[in-house]
This record gives structure tokens, sequence and C-alpha cells, in this order.
């Protein structure tokens, strides 16, 4: 079981803006999993991997097929208070599943 969390490089977040935005992410997808999934998850050691995707319509293209695939996901849009424009897709999560299902979705990815 793993989640992998997508962030958008061409952003050039700060160091802790990445942070939030990954956890944001990862909290968001988690409340999206059925409850076999996340508690599967949660006793296996809550796995993650955070992955950069180049912009954001590669964000939604890998959401979209995370919705095909039925894997639990989450989009994140910024609040617009720091960094970012209101509204900004800054990452998506996907997952918690199992490691192959959501390799379907981003083993093509480079880690952050």
């Amino acid at each position: 079981m793993k989640q992998a969390i997508v962030a958008r490089a061409d952003l050039r977040m700060g160091e802790g803006k990445l942070a939030a935005q990954v956890a944001h992410a990862s909290l968001m997808a988690f409340e999206d999993a059925d409850r076999q999934a996340a508690s599967e998850w949660k006793g296996s050691g809550q796995k993650k991997v955070v992955l950069q995707a180049d912009g954001e319509s590669q964000l939604f293209e890998l959401a979209d097929k995370a919705e095909r695939e039925g894997l639990p996901h989450a989009v994140v849009r910024d609040a617009g208070h720091t960094q970012l424009e209101p509204g900004t897709a800054s990452a998506l999560a996907v997952g918690p599943a199992r490691d192959d299902l959501v390799d379907k979705v981003t083993g093509d990815l480079s880690l952050y």
C-alpha cells in the first residue's frame, strides 16, 4: 500500500509551501479512500512518495487517470494567501491503494 503525491515543479514553491501542499493532498486523498484501504495503509506504515509534474495539465491528466482506475485521489487548489494565486492547482495525491495500482497512474514520474 502506498500513496503518491504529485506536486507541480513549474510553480517553484518554497520548501515550506511545498510541504504544506503535499500534506493537504495526502490528507484529502486519505479522506477519499474507503475504510478498508485507509485502515490497511495506516497499518502498513503510511508509505508515501513525492513526485513531480511539469504543469497543471499533467496534474489533471493524472487525476483523470486515477478517477478512471477508481483510485482515491485529490487535487489541491491553493487559497492564495501566500505564494500562489487563489485557485492554483498545486498538488495531487493518488491513493492510498496497492502499490501496483498507484504505479499505473504515477509510475512514470520522477521524484521531486
